[in-house]
């Protein structure tokens, strides 16, 4: 994991050409083709199905009013939920020399612990389930998927989506998952500004 990482920002982006660009960098990855790389963006009102997960856990596809999409992500887990208003970040690295995904998901809530650290929020790990939390409350979710130690798909930060499009699923397959943000949490950070915490501490981790 030595080779410099290439970011790449999309301000927002449909779900599926999400996919699409992902799998092709993957593909060029093996190939010899790309760099690692980190894919920063966001995605309008949807619920992604993991690999653990399934159509019974959307309670609801509609929040207010607002329909919101469900799809199959292929990535491990379960269900979870992508709007405006959190920063998705998508680590696509070649684990080739270290081929441990469980450590690769460490190093993916790492780099949220402290990019949350640097704001002064305390967030932590939780025997409840893979991802990041802040006393209780779940404010980021991960999920990965590997193809021949290529990864690829990422982490959800909350940093002000709409909380109460969460109540549409059985969220990571747990019924009683309160969800926070940033913003929740009183800090009012832009997208921007958590960005380049974010890439900092990515860079520490993945780069290293």
């Amino acid at each position: 994991m030595s080779a410099p990482l290439e970011i790449i920002r999309h301000a927002a982006q449909a779900y599926p050409d999400s996919l699409a660009e992902q799998e092709a960098r993957v593909a060029d990855i093996i190939a010899g083709q790309a760099n690692p790389s980190i894919i920063l963006t966001e995605h309008p009102p949807l619920y992604t199905i993991g690999t653990s997960g399934s159509e019974g856990d959307i309670l609801s596809r509609t929040i207010d009013g607002e329909a919101i999409a469900v799809f199959d992500s292929g990535r491990g887990g379960e269900v979870t939920y992508h709007g405006p208003g959190q920063l998705v970040c998508y680590v696509l690295v070649d684990l080739r020399s270290d081929p441990d995904l469980h450590r690769h998901v460490q190093r993916l809530e790492e780099m949220v612990i402290r990019t949350l650290a640097d704001f002064g929020i305390e967030a932590c790990r939780s025997e409840r389930g893979i991802g990041v939390w802040v006393g209780g409350n779940k404010i980021a979710a991960v999920g990965v998927r590997c193809r021949k130690w290529i990864t690829f798909h990422g982490i959800a930060l909350n940093i002000h989506p709409n909380l109460r499009h969460f109540s549409g699923i059985v969220a990571c397959g747990m019924t009683d998952v309160p969800v926070t943000s940033m913003h929740a949490e009183g800090v009012l950070a832009s997208r921007n500004e958590v960005e380049v915490r974010l890439l900092k501490h990515a860079n520490e981790l993945f780069s290293a």
